[in-house]
């Protein structure tokens, strides 16, 4: 699995949530409202979720090991830095 494509919007008012993005993996599907949030102890991506009738989150689409979201996550978070630094 190759992520060809990292689109970020960052979120203009403050709160945790800091950015919007949508990936594109082997240029053939896309994934679309990843959340980039500050946390405790940094910054970390939340999948595209829904909440359920019982008022709970659950993912739409997620990475199924950890070291897939590892990887997505890292280069996601590349991505949002380097737009961070282009804005100045």
């Amino acid at each position: 699995m190759r992520i060809t494509d990292v689109r970020v919007r960052k979120v203009s008012k403050e709160g945790k949530m800091k950015a919007i993005v949508s990936i594109t993996i082997d240029d053939e599907f896309a994934v679309h409202d990843i959340k980039i949030i500050e946390g405790e102890k940094g910054l970390f991506i939340a999948m595209p979720s829904r909440k359920t009738a019982d008022g709970e989150y659950r993912d739409i689409a997620h990475p199924i090991n950890a070291e897939t979201r590892e990887k997505i996550q890292k280069l996601i978070l590349e991505q949002f830095e380097t737009a961070l630094t282009e804005d100045g």
